[in-house]
């Protein structure tokens, strides 16, 4: 008996790696163990690194890959082909974070007190610079809502057009255009709180 197809992708624009990730996804729609396993493997950091910004805890950013690549390998078959595989994958877990979020109501903050031990230490001038940039910047993020967060990691980290997350978020593109927006103005307000702090 033949397994359900992955719906056919437009060729245009369709990079190696997505053509990759559908005859991947035909494979595990057909019950191919060891194509989840390299799947799981090329998606396992990129996920992570995008939900362990969204989450702010890593533990809690493990178990959602965990669940979103189990949705994977047990509900291919509703891969629809109106966007990319990876697409497809990043909303699963983008949707999988916010339920959890929800679930859990426990967005508290990462400490600062890590972010001053990282510019703490005798460095060059240069080096501390970049730490206390790369301080201050994760402590602004961390500090968006999970919304504003996510567009900001998918489009930066990630390197998404606003129409793939729109799909990956589930809203208009107009949608994602706003919370870009208020994600970029905020960043800039907490930012701007933050160098006056440490001045």
């Amino acid at each position: 008996m033949n397994s359900p197809q992955v719906p056919e992708q437009s060729q245009v624009g369709q990079s190696a790696e997505d053509a990759v990730d559908a005859r991947a996804l035909q494979a595990v729609i057909g019950g191919s163990r060891s194509e989840f396993d390299q799947m799981y493997r090329r998606y396992y950091p990129r996920l992570m690194d995008f939900l362990v910004r969204v989450v702010t805890h890593r533990d809690l950013a493990e178990e959602i890959v965990n669940d979103t690549m189990y949705t994977v390998w047990t509900s291919g078959s509703a891969f629809a082909g109106r966007s990319k595989v990876s697409t497809w994958i990043f909303g699963i877990a983008y949707r999988k974070a916010l339920k959890r979020l929800l679930r859990n109501r426990h967005t508290e903050l990462e400490s600062l007190d890590d972010t001053h031990e990282l510019v703490a230490h005798e460095n060059p001038v240069h080096d501390a610079d970049i730490a206390r940039l790369r301080g201050a910047l994760n402590t602004a993020l961390a500090r968006l809502s999970p919304a504003h967060r996510s567009v900001i990691e998918l489009t930066y980290l990630l390197d998404y057009s606003y129409e793939e997350i729109a799909d990956i978020v589930g809203c208009p593109v107009n949608t994602v255009k706003t919370r870009m927006f208020h994600a970029r103005a905020h960043l800039r307000r907490l930012l701007g709180a933050l160098a006056s702090a440490r001045s």
